[in-house]
């Protein structure tokens, strides 16, 4: 993929990044920390990943995480259902 896209990401924006792995691809989906001529750094929940550019296959600015909201309110919990 070269620099194309990537290599312009400003700090703090939420991307996902597919590349090469032994045996294959994977993905890294996060924050980013970091972007040089070497590659991006992103955390992700598991933690920080370094991707070297030359292992990047594709790559994508995605929109913020989804809010989550809590499945079923607490009965037990001040404000709950009564």
């Amino acid at each position: 993929m070269g620099n194309a896209g990537w290599a312009t990401w400003p700090v703090g924006s939420r991307v996902v990044v597919r590349y090469r792995i032994p045996g294959g691809v994977t993905d890294a989906l996060g924050v980013v920390l970091r972007v040089d001529a070497s590659g991006v750094e992103i955390a992700t929940k598991r933690g920080p990943v370094a991707v070297p550019g030359e292992l990047i296959t594709h790559a994508k600015l995605v929109p913020p995480a989804p809010v989550r909201r809590p499945r079923h309110p607490d009965p037990t919990e001040p404000g709950g259902p009564a």
